[in-house]
């Protein structure tokens, strides 16, 4: 079922991680695949880029669906445009060859992943929290 030892290393640290630990994992999983993606379009490697960018693009689909609304509110709300706005920068990014687009989501990106990261590892539950229990997943 594994192929390896770090692909089940990988699945014991997503069955163990607190919601907020997983949407660091995933910010860390887009901007690695957009990082991928701006490295194949400086060298016009465009079926690598396009696979990147959709890599990156789904990563931001399960984040806009692990959104909830009811007891995220204005948080929610916020982040599904904020999403939305950089899924459809890496959509324009592929169809443009936009260096400078898919390396402004990657700093979209890190700025919310070091918030993330700092409620991690603080270990406190948001009081609000824009995630619905159970809907953030790493597969896909």
């Amino acid at each position: 079922m594994y192929t390896n030892g770090y692909d089940r290393y990988l699945e014991t640290a997503v069955e163990t991680a607190s919601p907020a630990r997983l949407i660091v994992m995933l910010y860390d999983g887009a901007i690695r695949f957009i990082n991928n993606a701006i490295d194949a379009m400086q060298n016009r490697q465009y079926e690598q880029q396009n696979y990147y960018l959709q890599r990156a693009q789904k990563i931001l689909a399960e984040l806009i669906s692990s959104l909830d609304f009811d007891k995220g509110g204005e948080i929610a709300e916020n982040l599904f445009r904020l999403y939305t706005y950089m899924y459809n920068q890496l959509v324009e990014a592929n169809l443009q060859d936009s260096v400078e687009r898919a390396q402004h989501v990657v700093n979209l990106l890190s700025e919310l992943r070091e918030a993330w990261d700092t409620i991690a590892s603080q270990g406190e539950a948001v009081p609000a929290t824009p995630i619905a229990p159970g809907k953030v997943s790493l597969r896909g």
